[in-house]
């Protein structure tokens, strides 16, 4: 019998930086951006063979920019550890709704390699008229895109209010759109009783059928990145009801990491979570592939 602990995972979320020695810390801790190499160890610790990688172009993305260019350059010094996403900030070229990104977004794709777009962080509405406009560019370039949710304007992220209206709008107006949910407000819709105060955290507690399950049964194109430690609360918090969410929706639910700097932890937590699950049958060996490897690979045509 195939041992599905030893399958080579794929991190849909990664982001690292070429230049460690002029990035400046960040958040007043002391701490940098973490660089390519220390990524790989990690990766080679976890069983991972290759990593999304996520440039950071907006302003609000919480450290010094990284942008699709230099991750390019990481890929082509590690082509067997990571995949190139690309980015663009919604404001770029003319900062309306009306920029044209098919021309970048062809470059991208077409010469650069590049299978997706994010991590989307710019603090706009998420169904602002310019992030609405990316949208539709990434859904014509067939690019699926990573997007990080916040409640408000005072961080990092497109803002949508309890319960995700502004997503869905979103997902509505572009079913052929491949949209990553991922952050604290994203999974915390999993539970229907997700509140304004718990939503920018992690909520604790047996899980009522929320949002994330309803957008996902009436939207084919949202999928749900595990990365962080918002994924791996919602998997842990009600293990009855993990296993019923991963049965439904086994075929776009992606293993994630978001490694930032060297002190992040909450990966192995995820990778031992995912581990228990499946040993425990509360995941299936099927369903375990498909979240660490398979599902990445069929939505980026690896």
């Amino acid at each position: 019998m195939e041992d599905v602990k030893s399958i080579k995972k794929i991190d849909i979320h990664a982001h690292a930086t070429a230049f460690p020695q002029y990035f400046p810390p960040f958040w007043g801790g002391g701490q940098r951006f973490i660089s390519a190499e220390e990524t790989i160890a990690f990766y080679d610790r976890l069983g991972i063979e290759k990593g999304v990688l996520q440039p950071l172009v907006a302003a609000e993305a919480k450290t010094t920019p990284s942008t699709t260019e230099e991750c390019k350059y990481i890929v082509d010094k590690h082509p067997d550890r990571f995949i190139l996403f690309c980015n663009v900030d919604p404001r770029a070229i003319t900062n309306t709704p009306d920029a044209d990104f098919s021309g970048i977004l062809a470059f991208y794709k077409e010469k650069l390699g590049a299978k997706g777009l994010g991590e989307l962080t710019a603090n706009l509405y998420a169904d602002d008229k310019r992030v609405d406009n990316l949208f539709g560019a990434c859904s014509e370039m067939e690019l699926p895109v990573t997007i990080h949710l916040v409640p408000d304007f005072i961080s990092y992220g497109l803002v949508d209010e309890l319960g995700l209206p502004r997503l869905e709008k979103m997902l509505k107006k572009h079913p052929k759109l491949k949209i990553l949910g991922h952050s604290e407000p994203f999974w915390s819709e999993i539970s229907a009783d997700n509140t304004n105060e718990t939503r920018g955290g992690y909520p604790q507690g047996k899980i009522i059928d929320g949002k994330i399950a309803e957008l996902m049964r009436n939207y084919e194109g949202l999928y749900c990145d595990l990365s962080a430690g918002s994924g791996t609360n919602a998997m842990t918090r009600d293990p009855e009801y993990t296993a019923r969410f991963v049965e439904e929706f086994s075929d776009r639910i992606l293993y994630g990491c978001d490694f930032t700097a060297t002190s992040n932890t909450h990966p192995f937590k995820l990778t031992e979570t995912l581990e228990k699950m499946l040993d425990d049958g509360v995941i299936s060996p099927k369903n375990y592939k498909k979240i660490v490897r398979d599902n990445a690979v069929k939505l980026l045509k690896l």
